[in-house]
């Protein structure tokens, strides 16, 4: 009976890493009479979302794609190396890299570190120097499968300051809106719509560095995934096929909130570092251990062997949804969402939840521990 009441009152809390909540504001903005995309009507709200794209990721140009991120990182890689890459695997995504790679018949030099741990500069340098031939390394700003921050400002320099001519190809998915990205040595970052932005999955996009877009003009490769034709109609404020309509438009509402309320990309920058701040000092206030070594800011990533029975417990006691590990890391670890404008109180119960879980499942006795901790180092 409690439970029927409870599903019929309220919607569960999603605080999964992706996709995430979207806001009533995106929604309406979705909502409206679909637009035909070859009109000068969707041609503005194009143009205002690219240039603003292009503002928040320091990119000279940013192309848009309908695919997931997913997408975006094959036509990455398919456009940006023909023979060998470097992939670093921390995780499910770097992995998937390395895959994608493979699939593309291209040849993978992969460093493989703990799903926990940041990858050794030293053995990048070592693989650069043992293979001339590298083309391309891919690497993830935030291993999501585990929380993971991976040191790519240095990962990036080190490789243009080794051979300029090697392409820098970084997955910003889960990074993007959460800090603010040093570009100087990336060539093309990754960004997708269902993180960050609050928007439902189905839209890539590619920030460009000056060298990649030389590349891509001259070396146009592929069909559906060919940069070098989307940079030229895009230019124009317009696709080379058929573009994500609806989600553009959500995009744009995105950057409306934050026009309409003053609120910078650093505001959100600082914000999701507060939140992700508290929130792990929290976690570890109830006995949890924080799982990464170098935590990312977009997600709380805390480690228990009951990990899988917390999750459990969660949305059948407190309708709050976060997420499981992936392959390894299944029922050992559990993922909280800090992605998109997260209010408050909803992070504060997220935490409060957690710690009544833990008292149902005869962990720890309840004692409010979470959310007084959680405030004190909020500084709300």
């Amino acid at each position: 009976m409690e439970s029927n009441i409870k599903r019929i009152i309220t919607n569960p809390l999603l605080f999964t890493p992706g996709p995430t909540p979207t806001p009533e504001s995106i929604r309406a903005a979705m909502a409206t009479p679909t637009l035909h995309h070859r009109t000068p009507e969707f041609e503005a709200i194009f143009a205002k979302v690219a240039r603003r794209l292009r503002e928040m990721l320091g990119c000279k140009e940013v192309l848009m794609l309908a695919s997931s991120g997913t997408g975006a990182m094959e036509s990455c890689i398919s456009s940006f190396a023909t023979k060998k890459i470097l992939n670093i695997n921390s995780g499910k995504f770097g992995e998937r890299f390395g895959n994608i790679a493979r699939a593309l018949g291209l040849s993978v030099e992969e460093i493989v570190t703990q799903w926990d741990s940041q990858v050794e500069l030293d053995s990048i340098r070592e693989m650069l120097e043992k293979h001339k031939d590298i083309e391309a390394i891919s690497f993830q700003i935030c291993e999501s499968a585990g929380g993971l921050r991976l040191p790519y400002e240095q990962i990036a320099r080190l490789v243009k300051e080794h051979n300029k001519h090697i392409f820098v190809i970084a997955d910003g998915i889960t990074a993007i809106g959460v800090e603010r990205i040093d570009t100087t040595h990336i060539d093309a970052l990754i960004g997708g719509s269902q993180k960050a932005f609050m928007l439902p999955p189905g839209l890539s996009f590619i920030g460009l560095s000056e060298y990649a877009i030389s590349h891509i003009e001259s070396n146009s490769r592929g069909y559906y995934f060919n940069l070098g034709r989307e940079l030229k109609n895009q230019r124009k404020n317009t696709t080379a096929y058929t573009p994500a309509t609806t989600i553009i438009a959500g995009l744009g509402a995105y950057f409306d909130i934050l026009d309409s309320a003053k609120i910078s990309f650093d505001d959100i920058y600082e914000y999701a570092k507060r939140l992700a701040s508290a929130s792990r000092e929290s976690l570890k206030a109830i006995g949890l251990h924080i799982y990464p070594k170098a935590p990312a800011n977009c997600m709380s990533v805390a480690s228990h062997e009951r990990s899988g029975e917390i999750i459990k417990t969660l949305k059948q006691c407190y309708q709050v949804n976060i997420a499981n590990g992936q392959d390894r890391l299944k029922d050992k670890i559990f993922r909280i969402n800090h992605m998109g404008l997260v209010p408050l109180h909803e992070a504060s119960f997220v935490l409060n939840a957690v710690e009544l879980v833990l008292q149902k499942l005869g962990i720890r006795e309840f004692s409010a521990e979470a959310n007084r901790i959680f405030f004190q180092h909020i500084g709300a």
